[in-house]
């Protein structure tokens, strides 16, 4: 069974840093696209960031200039760091995978991925 398992959420003040990291199991790690998303209240889930297993990244637009994306294959862990938090970054964030490689347009859409965690807690006090 594919189990993906978030952790490193919190609060944090503007222009803090945190790192997210998402663990894997169940046997997928070896063949999918990992990603995460984020979903404020009142909006859509949105792609944020994607890694292959071979290590290319895929970034938003929005993300690209503060969020990096890193793999642990030891771990089978995905990390997601952030850089000078905004209070627009407030948002439950996602881990997710599917089978296949990692595209812009998967990551344009929650429904091309087939796996997700729980979520955990981003909250930017503005």
């Amino acid at each position: 069974e594919v189990e993906l398992v978030e952790s490193g959420g919190g609060s944090v003040e503007a222009g803090g840093s945190l790192r997210l990291s998402c663990a894997a199991s169940g046997g997928i790690w070896s063949r999918s696209c990992v990603a995460w998303f984020r979903q404020s209240p009142g909006k859509e889930r949105e792609g944020v960031a994607a890694i292959d297993r071979d290590g290319s990244t895929t970034y938003v637009e929005s993300a690209q200039d503060r969020f990096t994306i890193s793999q642990d294959d030891a771990k089978d862990t995905v990390y997601l760091v952030m850089n000078n938090l905004k209070p627009e970054d407030t948002a439950m964030y996602y881990c997710a995978a599917d089978p296949g490689y990692c595209t812009r347009t998967k990551l344009r859409s929650r429904d091309y991925f087939r796996y997700w965690g729980q979520g955990t807690q981003v909250t930017v006090p503005s």
